[in-house]
């Protein structure tokens, strides 16, 4: 049986049992992180020298880093489905999983720590607002390419959907005022939708 390592409040956490969910993997969970500490247990640092979550192991296999779990996870599992076969298309798919994590989080994350996990004396507002408009330019970009599109890629769900819906769900849950995106907001829509999204995703943003 598949094991992970960390809280489900956590968005890496919330891709790989997105993943899990979708394609009815057996697995057990160990909350980790967060309220529930555990990071630098040297057992958990020998499976994770970074000391992050989630962690995952398969049959022997220790993985960590969520974008390498969700490759891994989809290729093993759902070659042709979640993991397209062909090396063009899975490069159409995987390079929005890379935007998401080089380009869209590292402009939202530090706008979600200011904004939850930052107390509002200790904020600062024009850092904030500086945040929000970087992050509403990504979520535009995200928008425009959503028109006519029912999924990132390929006309079905992929690995690309499984890094932006997560963030999707913090996006639209967020304290602030947001611009109309409507062909994200369609998208939300159809997320939720899908049971595997409201069982991994749909947990209170914190």
């Amino acid at each position: 049986m598949l094991t992970i390592w960390g809280r489900n409040s956590s968005i890496n956490v919330q891709k790989v049992l997105w993943v899990c969910e979708e394609l009815g993997l057996d697995y057990e969970r160990h909350d980790l992180g967060g309220e529930h500490g555990g990071l630098d247990d040297p057992a958990y640092r020998r499976r994770n020298p970074h000391g992050r979550v989630p962690t995952v192991e398969d049959d022997g296999l220790v993985l960590w880093e969520s974008h390498s779990i969700v490759r891994y996870l989809a290729a093993r599992h759902d070659p042709g489905g979640l993991w397209p076969r062909d090396p063009g298309e899975r490069a159409l798919a995987e390079r929005w999983m890379d935007w998401e994590l080089g380009t869209l989080w590292v402009r939202f994350r530090p706008l979600f720590i200011a904004l939850v996990r930052t107390p509002a004396a200790e904020r600062d507002p024009a850092q904030v607002e500086r945040q929000l408009a970087e992050t509403v330019d990504g979520f535009q970009l995200l928008d425009q390419h959503m028109a006519g599109r029912d999924h990132v890629a390929l006309g079905r769900l992929t690995i690309a959907d499984i890094p932006l819906g997560c963030a999707l769900h913090r996006w639209l849950n967020l304290p602030v005022d947001r611009p109309e995106l409507p062909n994200l907001q369609d998208w939300y829509e159809r997320l939720q939708e899908r049971p595997a999204y409201r069982r991994a995703v749909m947990q209170p943003v914190r």
